[in-house]
């Protein structure tokens, strides 16, 4: 029996845990929530996911939410293909990146999108400027300790927990010429690392539905 894998368009969470399935070719059964129609906050989603979020995977009955605790069960449970490294220290570094984005990267993106695109008023320049510098702040202590190709050296939970919140800075700059920070103002192995990431044979399989617009 497939997997089953609720997922709403644009959010970050969810985008990384849809990388994953991906990446370690497991079946699943993709079911689209509308965030505009209510679908996460409706009874029958509510039954599967009472806090009524995505991601939530049902695999063979059972339940499961909470993005990265779902990428270290896909990765017990289905260890082909791992986003893991096997040594101990290693392992804890990609924990420890995957932590970091979400403490750090993950506000200023959010920070960031908040102020353009969901705003009550225009964002005066020196606001723009605060939050540019704010997310660059936040993405200069991966740029200093990049490994390469990706950002602990092979490809991890670290880099789906990242790519989402980088690429969103793209998708502010598409919807708000200007006021987002397109590739060219990210530190260059970011750069180069975002453009490595885009090349993965499912990404474009994964990119918000709405986002292709």
């Amino acid at each position: 029996m497939a997997l089953t894998f609720y997922y709403g368009s644009g959010s970050p969470f969810a985008w990384k845990v849809w990388l994953a399935l991906e990446h370690k070719g497991i079946a699943y059964d993709l079911k689209l929530l509308s965030f505009d129609k209510g679908d996460t906050k409706a009874p029958a989603f509510r039954a599967i996911n009472p806090r009524g979020l995505v991601p939530t995977i049902v695999d063979d009955g059972f339940a499961l939410w909470e993005s990265g605790v779902i990428l270290e069960y896909l990765e017990e449970k289905y260890p082909q293909k791992p986003l893991l490294p096997k040594e101990t220290r290693a392992r804890a570094t990609v924990r420890r990146l995957a932590t970091e984005i979400n403490d750090y990267v993950k506000e200023a993106s959010n920070a960031l999108a908040e102020l353009v695109l969901y705003g009550d008023k225009p964002a005066t320049k020196e606001e723009l400027a605060d939050a540019h510098q704010k997310m660059l702040d936040a993405l200069a202590p991966f740029e200093a300790a990049f490994v390469g190709p990706y950002l602990a050296g092979e490809l991890s939970i670290a880099d789906f927990t990242m790519f989402p919140f980088v690429r969103m800075l793209k998708r502010i700059e598409d919807r708000k010429p200007g006021q987002g920070l397109p590739d060219d103002r990210l530190p260059p192995k970011l750069r180069a690392w975002k453009g490595a990431i885009e090349k993965l044979p499912y990404y474009e399989k994964t990119t918000p539905p709405h986002w292709k617009g």
